[in-house]
This record gives C-alpha cells, sequence and structure tokens, in this order.
C-alpha cells in the first residue's frame, strides 16, 4: 500500500503567444529571465517535455500578477489544482515560441520513470514594464480524464447510447463570467476548452437514443455560435445562466423536432424531415460540459448527473418522474393523467415526465431540460452521470463513493507504471471506476440497460511507495 505524494517532475515546455493578452512589449524582454511562482497540476494528462523537445503549451494557459513580488505567479486553473514551489528559466526563443526551462524545484524531486504522469504544468511570465493590479490570465489546456462503460444487462436488446466528445469546443470566458472575475480568470480571456459528455437511455427502441449520441452535442454548438454573436453584437441582455439554459433548451427542441418529423434533420450529408423512430420510442437526455471553470448539466428525463465535492455527493439533476410534485401538477394542467400501474406512469404507460420523442404522449411529456450551471471547487473528486439502470440499485453516495475508491485503487497498483491514455484519450483509472460500477449494478440486480460515464475531476494522484 501507498500513501498518496504530491509531487511534481522536472520538465521543460515551450509556450506559445499567440493570445494578444500579455502585456509583454517584445520578445527581447524574455532573454535571461528567471521566473519564479507556482505551478499548478490540473486533469490534463501530457508527456512531460524533456530537452530538445518540440511539444507546445497551448495558449490557454492561466496566469495572475503576484502583486506583493511584482512577477506573474501561477494561479490555480481549476480550484482542484495542487500548487508547489517551482522555477523557470527561459531559455531562448525558437520559432517565435519562448522556451522555458524547469531550474528549481524546491524539496521536491520525482523520479523521472513517472515523470509521464504529470497532468499539466503552468509557466508564468515576468515583464519587467507591467504594472501593478494588471491582470494577464490564461488558462492551461484542459482535457478531463474519464472513462465510459454501457451493458445491455439483463435487458433483451441495448437500448442506451453513450458519448464522449473531449475537446468539444472553445467556450469564450464571457459566456461563463459575464463581466465578472471566476476562480481568478480574467472575463477577457479569449476562450476555456469545453467538453461534452452524454447519457442517453432509450425506451422503445434505440433509434431515439442513437440519435440523440450523433446529434444533440452538434446542434448544441449550433446554439452557442448563436451565443457567441450574440456576445460579438453586444446584444447579450440575459445573466449567464439563462443564456445557457435558453440554449440546451433550444438544442433539445430542435433534436426533438428532428426526431418527430417535424424540422428537417441534416445527418451524412443526406437532409430530410422524416421520423427518426415511431412515435412510442424515445430517450432521456443528460449531458455535461465541462471546463476548468464550470460543470454545466442538462438533463431531461430520468438519468442523472452527480458530483463528488469532498465527501458529499451532489445532484447537478433532477429526475423528472410523474410523480414528482411540479411535474405532476404539469401533467395535470396540460389534461394529462398520471397513473399508478408498476410505479407513477403517465397514463400508466411511461415511468418518466420528459424525455426526447415519445411523440404520442405529447404535450404531457415534454423535452425541455432542466440546467444547472455550477462553479468548480478544489474539493471536487468525479463527476457520475448515467442511466437509471445504475441509479435504482445504488444511491448517489454509494456511486460517488466507489468511484473515487475504484480510481485510487487502479493508481496504487500502478505506482511508477507508465500510464497509458486508451482510445479516444480514455483514462485507466476512470475507466476501470466505470467498469466497476456496471458490474457492481449487475451484482446488485438490476434488470435495465446500465451506462456510466466516470470523468475524474481529481488533479494529479501520487502515491509514494513505502520505503
Amino acid at each position: 500500500m501507498g500513501s498518496i505524494d504530491d509531487t511534481v517532475p522536472t520538465v521543460s515546455v515551450s509556450i506559445s503567444l499567440t493570445s494578444p493578452i500579455s502585456a509583454i512589449a517584445n520578445t527581447n524582454d524574455f532573454n535571461r529571465i528567471t521566473l519564479f511562482g507556482t505551478a499548478s497540476l490540473l486533469s490534463d494528462p501530457v508527456p512531460v517535455l524533456h530537452d530538445g523537445s518540440n511539444g507546445v503549451v497551448n495558449d490557454d494557459i492561466m496566469m495572475q500578477e503576484n502583486v506583493t513580488d511584482e512577477i506573474m505567479s501561477i494561479a490555480p486553473v481549476d480550484a482542484s489544482a495542487i500548487t508547489v514551489p517551482i522555477a523557470f528559466a527561459i531559455k531562448g526563443i525558437e520559432k517565435g515560441q519562448i522556451v522555458a526551462e524547469v531550474i528549481s524545484l524546491g524539496k521536491e524531486t520525482i523520479d523521472s520513470a513517472i515523470g509521464h504522469t504529470l497532468k499539466a504544468a503552468v509557466v508564468a511570465l515576468a515583464d519587467k514594464n507591467h504594472s501593478k493590479g494588471v491582470r494577464s490570465v490564461f488558462e492551461l489546456e484542459y482535457v478531463p480524464l474519464y472513462g465510459s462503460h454501457a451493458v445491455c444487462g439483463k435487458r433483451p436488446e441495448m437500448e442506451d447510447a453513450v458519448v464522449n466528445v473531449p475537446q468539444f469546443m472553445k467556450i469564450p470566458v464571457r459566456m461563463l463570467a459575464a463581466d465578472h472575475i471566476i476562480n481568478r480568470v480574467n472575463s477577457n480571456l479569449n476562450d476555456l476548452t469545453a467538453h461534452f459528455f452524454g447519457v442517453y437511455d432509450g425506451h422503445g427502441g434505440c433509434q431515439v437514443a442513437n440519435y440523440c449520441r450523433d446529434r444533440l452535442h452538434i446542434a448544441l454548438e449550433e446554439e452557442i455560435k448563436v451565443m457567441k454573436q450574440e456576445i460579438i453584437k453586444g446584444t447579450m441582455s440575459d445573466t449567464v445562466q439563462v443564456q445557457w439554459e435558453k440554449a440546451f433548451t433550444n438544442c433539445f427542441k430542435k433534436v426533438d423536432d428532428e426526431v418527430g418529423g417535424k424540422a428537417s434533420r441534416s445527418i451524412d450529408d443526406t437532409s430530410n424531415s422524416e421520423p427518426v423512430a415511431p412515435e412510442t420510442v424515445g430517450s432521456t437526455a443528460v449531458v455535461t460540459l465541462i471546463c476548468s471553470s464550470h460543470v454545466i448539466v442538462a438533463n431531461c428525463g430520468d438519468s442523472r448527473a452527480v458530483l463528488y465535492r469532498g465527501k458529499e455527493a451532489i445532484p447537478l439533476s433532477n429526475d423528472h418522474k410523474p410523480n414528482r410534485e411540479d411535474e405532476y401538477a404539469r401533467i395535470e394542467a396540460a389534461g394529462g393523467k398520471v397513473i399508478q400501474w408498476n410505479g407513477h406512469r403517465v397514463f400508466g404507460v411511461l415511468a418518466m415526465s420528459r424525455s426526447i420523442g415519445d411523440g404520442y404522449l405529447k404535450p404531457w411529456i415534454i423535452p425541455e431540460p432542466e440546467v444547472t450551471f455550477t462553479p468548480r471547487a478544489r474539493e471536487d473528486e468525479c463527476l457520475i452521470l448515467a442511466s437509471d439502470g445504475l441509479w435504482d440499485v445504488m444511491s448517489n453516495e454509494e456511486v460517488c463513493e466507489v468511484a473515487r475508491k475504484r480510481i485510487l485503487i487502479w493508481h496504487k497498483k500502478n505506482i511508477g507504471m507508465p500510464i497509458e491514455r486508451g482510445v479516444d484519450g480514455v483514462d485507466q483509472a476512470a475507466q476501470a471506476a466505470a467498469d466497476y460500477l456496471t458490474m457492481l449494478a449487475l451484482q446488485k440486480g438490476s434488470k435495465d440497460n446500465i451506462s456510466v460515464i466516470v470523468v475524474d475531476l481529481k488533479s494529479q494522484r501520487k502515491f509514494k511507495p513505502k520505503p
């Protein structure tokens, strides 16, 4: 057994100053500068860049001015960052890029054999001409650690669908912070990288769930582009959260119209307005956008997203069940009925009150999602998205604690071993947690399809073997 030990490997990195945010006058200011500050380790597995490497840290690098010693010190990109003393020296300029090398790590060292497990490194640049109180901010490219698993379980057919879209798109900081400073991030910063994950639990067939898997994030991207244009034109008048609620609502309704044949759809270069599936087919949708500052969740149906923060399991979605007081009232007001038939069901048929598809139960079943907008915190451990095949047999707390333990167990078993990313950047520890949760749900008697996504939000997890 080992104990958790936060360490930092020696690296050299090159920095691309393609973002015009810095107040630095010219490249000559960087010659022979030694930089001291703190380095932040994030959930962003990147190879260590040794001397002679050509690796480039993207221009989403977060820096914050330290007005006490008048140098640019590292600010944690997310609240879960680990900071340690570190110093860099500028080696020179190559092809317009500043090359910096770690020259001091204080008392902390690490075996180069496991140096590749560094999640991320942040470099701060001092400018002799900058003034106190002026903040220059960049965000380090944030790549989440995730794994997913889906099993048919005891159902005759697989009707669930899962999608993981790392590096989904760039989100302007003003769409997250408006004119405010969040997590030391200046809202004049261009963009943060957002990543998309979604679980779709189909019923009556797999067609709608599969369509959502292929289409919903694309529809969301279209809505976000509309938001961007409103920012450029200065016409965005609502609060940031209201804007996101509108974007997700428009996205879900658009996909629902396409599913029902009410709007033309374009997939694989073919455009038509034919229904995707019979009216008796539908799907839940729980999706999330994750960036270094926020977790945004949109949910329609009874799939669920839960954040594990510290020792607390925090639901970021609220199941849409017909017996939920507000949902019951809405259905009744629309002329519908909630009937007790093997549980509360809309007209005795559907055990959820919102979904995409299910045209035969409209207007009582609606596709409108509920959206939560959650700033990230240092204590965030992991985020779990799953279909009710998991939640029906395990509590939020149990799922979160199991996911955390399986991630830690994987790291303990693989101390000093090379950590390889799987297909599409899948993290082995998060994948092990997703696999274990699906297996555990089956052991606990789940009779449904089971789909699970685990996103590890914690920064570098290090373990030091006992001497």
